[in-house]
């Protein structure tokens, strides 16, 4: 199955109101304190394969492109269709909410389009070092 029928299919569970985390991840997840986990971006870029389902470094895809998301105001990438939701939260992406953006999106923004979680707090330190050098 490849990447963009994995990321429809998974699109189509969580529209119709199903969950693709594990039943510990449901639980609300505690993002980690900004700094407080040293990430790997070796690690990071490893780990960002399993978001190329809907992600590109340098091309916008399902979700927009990520070269640059470290800093940039969120819902900004000009030839992007952001939900509403996003495009007027008003956050940045720096550490502290690219941490809780992994964490639960939709809890940090009530009606983003993204609904991939990751609950474990080293596994997004890795990611956002990784996505630290993708300037």
């Amino acid at each position: 199955m490849n990447g963009l029928m994995a990321c429809a299919i998974a699109a189509g569970v969580a529209a119709a109101g199903a969950s693709l985390a594990p039943a510990a991840a449901l639980a609300q997840p505690t993002p980690a304190a900004a700094g407080s986990l040293q990430g790997d971006p070796v690690r990071g870029q490893a780990l960002y394969q399993a978001c190329g389902s809907c992600h590109s470094i340098d091309d916008n895809d399902i979700g927009p492109k990520h070269r640059g998301v470290v800093g940039r105001r969120a819902g900004s990438v000009a030839d992007y269709a952001y939900s509403p939701a996003l495009r007027n939260s008003g956050l940045t992406w720096d550490e502290a909410t690219l941490d809780r953006w992994l964490s639960n999106p939709s809890a940090l923004v009530p009606g983003t389009k993204m609904f991939f979680k990751i609950g474990d707090a080293q596994k997004r330190a890795d990611l956002i070092a990784y996505l630290k050098q993708q300037k």
